[in-house]
Order: structure tokens, then sequence, then C-alpha cells
């Protein structure tokens, strides 16, 4: 048995006891780190498997802002779990059922002639200079520059849109408009006001 296979079956079976743990653990800050822990085998596993750029966007994509942003979020939200768990069992089934539906439809849409040794070591075949990366960009920017044109005008909406969500404007809100004092005059700011003066008696 070979080096890279040993590490192959050890990052399998690291990742597979922490996706387990994310859905079974009680506590959600430990499900994030969990998550963290699955990441970061996953990542292993695309090094193996000589995807380089996959890996690194892999950790610094999802581990470095969107598990850091998720587990901020869980340690400052004061969440109720106790009442989150209470279906657990019952619905246990049911997502046993859905799994394996899951994994049937995902064995028939790619099926078994895109895995293999001879899938697996296509980047072995070009030589040492062999960039993954360089192949990567090609195809994105060639075949499916349209889907990847489509999913960043997507991303962009969604970005405008959570920020109009959010910039609202509150009426009780005092707020400096540069504009205005930029454009004052002296005779808007000061009043001269004549009184006549009062002599006590």
């Amino acid at each position: 048995m070979s080096t890279e296979l040993i590490m192959f079956y050890v990052f399998s079976a690291v990742l597979v006891f922490a996706a387990g743990m994310v859905i079974t653990v009680r506590n959600p800050v430990h499900a994030v780190l969990f998550l963290v822990l699955s990441f970061f085998t996953s990542a292993g596993l695309w090094l193996l498997l000589e995807a380089e750029f996959l890996a690194i966007a892999l950790v610094l994509v999802y581990v470095g802002a969107v598990m850091v942003l998720f587990l901020f979020v869980v340690m400052m939200l004061d969440i109720n779990v106790a009442p989150l768990r209470e279906g657990f069992i019952k619905y246990l089934p049911w997502g046993i059922l859905v799994a394996l539906v899951l994994v049937v439809q995902m064995v028939l849409v790619v099926g078994p002639e895109r895995f293999g040794l001879e899938m697996v070591a296509e980047p072995l075949r070009h030589g040492a200079d062999y960039s993954n990366t360089k192949d990567l960009g090609r195809v994105l920017y060639t075949e499916y520059v349209y889907p990847f044109e489509i999913a960043a005008v997507i991303l962009l909406v969604a970005i405008v849109a959570a920020i109009a969500l959010t910039m609202r404007a509150k009426r009780w809100t005092k707020y400096v408009q540069p504009e205005a004092q930029v454009a004052v005059r002296a005779e808007d700011r000061i009043r001269i006001v004549k009184m006549s003066s009062s002599e006590k008696e």
C-alpha cells in the first residue's frame, strides 16, 4: 500500500467523522469547528488529486471567510438548541432515506466511468510543468464563460439587494450632510435681532 493511498484513507476517515459530528453534536460552536475540520480534510484530498488551486480556494474562502463569519454569528446569538434537537430522532429515518436517494442520483448522473485511477492521474501525464490552474481558467473562461458571467451578475444583484435592505433611512437618525455645510452662508447661520432695552424702575 502506497503512502498516497494511506493518506487518502486517513483524510477520508477524518472527513466522514467530522461531517457526522457536524449534524450530531449539540453545541453549535463545536459543529462549526467540526465543519472547519471537514473543509481542511477536503482540501487535503484535493491536494492528493493535485488540484492545488481548488484546495487553496477551499481553505481561503470557506475556512478563512465563511466559517469565521458563521462562528462569530453563532457565538453572538443566544440560541436555545434544546427545541431544535427535539425532533432529531423522529426525522432521522427520513433523513437517511433522503441521503440514500441523493447518493443514488449522484451515482446515476456522474456514473462509474468518471472515477478511477486513470481519471485521477490525468495531470501526471502532462509532465512536471503542468498547471491545473491554467487549465481551469481556460475552461472557465471559454466553455463556461456565460454561466460564469450569469453567476457573477446574480451575486452582484444579491450584494446590491443586501445593501439596500440593510441601509434603510431612519427618521430618528441624525447625520451630517457635507454638501449643506459647504453651501451655507453667513446670513443663514446668524440672525441679528434688535430688541428694545428695558429699564428697571
